[in-house]
């Protein structure tokens, strides 16, 4: 492990006499009596009236039809992940995934849960370029991208540190070459691009209530439904 503490570049900087902690958890007023409350009913589990609850507020919130609540981002990009691989390329074998021998579009710059669960499907990420003024997927990079790979049919996009990318244009370009779009609005929960909320944009979107990301708690999916409208027609939110 490299040995920053000596590093000259670093020199007369004094090490924190304690931690400093990316996101210390606190439980207090109504949030501790919900903990209290699931465990003394023992629902303590992945049902049970408070994530009902939940998921119907976030339903409401985002205006989407369905909100499903998932252990972690992770899973939640995962699932979204493999649904989309399922849609395009059908059911995969027991010992492959859905994108098994397909390449996907992906922003260069995220958290790698963003990416990894086109690996956990057997996928071949493609990196796409940031713009400069959102830090987010360019929307000139990807249609080079399919230039490139025109047989690329599923593009995963992060909004980043909470602000929306070009998603609308992304959207454009999705729908002219028939592509799906997974939509990681894990760090812009509440977050609009010409009043549309993040999330919504995707055939399937990922919000997050991790401690540093938004308020803790835990991930949502979003599943665009059939329908079309200003939000691209989203019926189902998980997290």
């Amino acid at each position: 492990m490299y040995d920053f503490l000596n590093d000259p570049r670093f020199a007369g900087i004094e090490k924190f006499k304690s931690k400093v902690w990316l996101s210390s958890p606190t439980m207090h007023g109504d949030d501790q009596r919900w903990v209290d409350e699931a465990i003394q009913t023992n629902w303590v589990s992945t049902v049970g009236a408070n994530i009902n609850e939940v998921e119907k507020q976030m339903a409401e919130y985002l205006g989407c039809k369905y909100a499903v609540g998932l252990s972690c981002g992770t899973a939640s990009l995962h699932l979204t992940t493999k649904l989309a691989g399922e849609k395009l390329y059908g059911q995969a074998k027991p010992n492959a995934g859905t994108l098994a021998g397909h390449r996907v579009f992906c922003s260069d710059v995220t958290f790698d849960a963003s990416i990894n669960p086109v690996a956990y499907e057997d996928g071949e990420a493609v990196f796409i370029d940031t713009e400069r003024e959102t830090w987010n997927m360019s929307p000139e990079a990807l249609e080079k991208a399919f230039q490139l790979y025109p047989e690329v049919k599923l593009i995963v996009v992060a909004h980043l540190y909470g602000t929306p990318g070009k998603i609308s244009e992304i959207r454009e370009i999705a729908e002219r070459h028939g592509a799906l779009i997974v939509e990681d609005a894990a760090e812009s929960l509440g977050a609009t691009y010409k009043g549309v909320q993040t999330g919504l944009f995707g055939d399937y979107g990922c919000i997050s209530f991790n401690g540093n990301n938004v308020v803790s708690n835990s991930r949502f999916l979003i599943h665009r439904g059939v329908t079309t409208d200003l939000r691209h027609g989203c019926n189902e939110i998980a997290a």
